[in-house]
């Protein structure tokens, strides 16, 4: 992915979640602790520094921190979200008024060090599956509140995002086929009720429900917790019926897309890719994703 069509963020989503979180944090009376120990008139100079290896992202959450608690506040970045970086390195430098930066310090680190935290797992993810045609997606497995920020750094790691939510793609779940006309029913009713622009994914367990769901032909089929043999397995079986060569398989866009899933993790996920599937998603780049160390280290002047 280019610098050119990386996702943004709106101003608007950011605003709305940086001054919930600053209003979180001051609660009713404010950073009381500043308040007692710092002089009104007092001034600070810090930088954010980046104290291991990663993918920066949410430089724009922690700037509205800054300039929300006080617009007299300078933030400069010198990185960009969706950037690489070493231990060491200077994110931006903030200047202004010490009370309002020691304020906001906590929510802009907050968002900066958890958003880069899952950019940077989603990449390591990303990595390990180089040069094979496979890509690695999150879920709708997110911290409530948190999703558009989190789905964001996914793709600033590069990875790719599952439906945003229940509204913008129908999934056909275990359970809903449970209760439903099986697996090829289920499909067809899916297709009569959507529209024409929204998708139809429905999840499989075995090879025969595979069968089943590619003569329906959804737009997409999750093979839930099948191993590296019995995926390598459901994607002849769908290019078999699909009628297409091993060359043409892969860009034919008629063809049904298949997602892996299940016991997806850094160490599994090559063998995974390497199956052919279209997708691989998982969980862990959401919700294992390690925060990355950031500091705010400042100067008082």
């Amino acid at each position: 992915m280019t610098k050119a069509n990386l996702p943004v963020l709106s101003p608007l989503l950011i605003e709305d979640q940086v001054r919930a979180a600053l209003s979180e944090d001051l609660g009713r009376a404010g950073d009381i602790t500043s308040q007692a120990t710092i002089a009104p008139q007092m001034t600070a100079r810090a930088e954010l520094n980046v104290r291991e290896s990663g993918v920066v992202c949410g430089m724009d959450l922690a700037a509205t921190a800054f300039r929300l608690m006080d617009p007299a506040i300078v933030f400069t970045a010198f990185v960009s979200d969706g950037d690489r970086v070493e231990p060491d390195t200077v994110l931006a430098r903030v200047s202004g008024p010490a009370r309002a930066v020691l304020s906001a310090e906590r929510v802009a680190l907050n968002f900066l060090m958890h958003l880069s935290g899952v950019a940077s797992y989603t990449a390591a993810f990303a990595d390990a599956i180089a040069g094979t045609r496979a890509k690695v997606c999150c879920t709708r497995k997110t911290l409530p509140g948190l999703r558009a920020l989190e789905k964001y750094a996914v793709r600033m790691g590069g990875g790719s995002s599952h439906r945003f939510g229940l509204d913008d793609a129908i999934l056909i779940k275990d359970n809903h086929i449970a209760v439903s006309a099986g697996v090829a029913g289920a499909i067809h009713a899916a297709r009569a009720f959507a529209g024409h622009l929204v998708k139809i994914e429905v999840e499989v367990s075995t090879l025969e429900e595979l069968e089943e769901a590619l003569e329906a032909a959804p737009d997409v089929i999750l093979l839930d917790n099948m191993g590296p043999e019995l995926l390598r397995r459901a994607v002849e079986i769908s290019r078999d019926c699909a009628g297409l060569s091993d060359a043409d398989y892969p860009a034919d866009p008629r063809r049904v897309k298949l997602e892996a899933s299940g016991n997806v993790n850094i160490k599994t996920i090559r063998a995974i890719a390497e199956t052919g599937v279209d997708y691989i998603s998982t969980s862990k780049i959401t919700m294992a994703a390690p925060t990355l160390d950031i500091g705010l280290d400042i100067a008082v002047g």
